[in-house]
């Protein structure tokens, strides 16, 4: 019993860090650059932030797995060969299913592979814990890094357009505010968004281990 009680506190607070108080975006200050430049659209953010769940799960999965065969002084590029080969199979899927968004998101779906949320989970946690846990590491550092771009998207898409998901939502005498679709918007959306989550997670207590 009280291993299962340790193994849940471990589950819940590498979940909790990965969508709170470790958030990729909110906290750690990482892929903003993405997070700015996909947000004016929701389906750009939910295709963006789904690409990355799936890069950083798989990429830390197979770090753990091989955690003991890499060689310390290597290990930077053979992280870099196994994200970069998980990068190429959501630019290849994207391409073939979907290809206005591929062309939407364009050099940022390529620019995963040097997103830091994927090489800082892979070093920081992959390569020191089992898959149990690093599975579950990834999982919520991607949704973390998901539904911080997604909420960005709907407010920039909202003002900046009048719709969600292409659907109209603001009558048809809003006018629309262009800043929202410009790089400041982001800014300005996204800063509002760190600082209440932020707010938050000063009300989360940490479970211990």
């Amino acid at each position: 019993m009280k291993l299962i009680r340790l193994r849940y506190k471990k589950w819940y607070n590498i979940s909790r860090d990965g969508l709170t108080t470790n958030n990729p975006i909110a906290i750690a200050v990482l892929g903003i650059c993405s997070a700015l430049a996909v947000t004016n659209r929701v389906d750009n953010a939910i295709a963006m932030g789904l690409a990355v769940v799936f890069v950083v799960t798989m990429s830390s999965l197979t770090v753990s797995l091989i955690r003991n065969f890499i060689p310390s002084r290597v290990r930077m590029v053979t992280y870099m060969v196994i994200i970069s080969s998980f990068v190429i199979m959501v630019q290849l899927f994207l391409e073939a299913f979907f290809p206005l968004i591929a062309a939407a998101l364009g050099a940022f779906l390529g620019l995963i592979i040097t997103n830091c949320i994927v090489m800082g989970r892979a070093e920081a946690f992959a390569v020191k814990n089992p898959l149990r846990y690093t599975f579950f590491d990834g999982i919520a550092n991607g949704l973390g890094y998901t539904y911080v771009l997604v909420i960005v998207a709907v407010v920039r898409e909202l003002l900046a357009f009048g719709t969600i998901l292409d659907v109209r939502i603001m009558p048809d005498t809003w006018t629309n505010w262009v800043a929202m679709a410009l790089a400041p918007g982001g800014f300005f959306v996204l800063g509002l968004l760190i600082w209440a989550l932020r707010e938050l997670t000063n009300n989360f207590e940490t479970v211990s281990e």
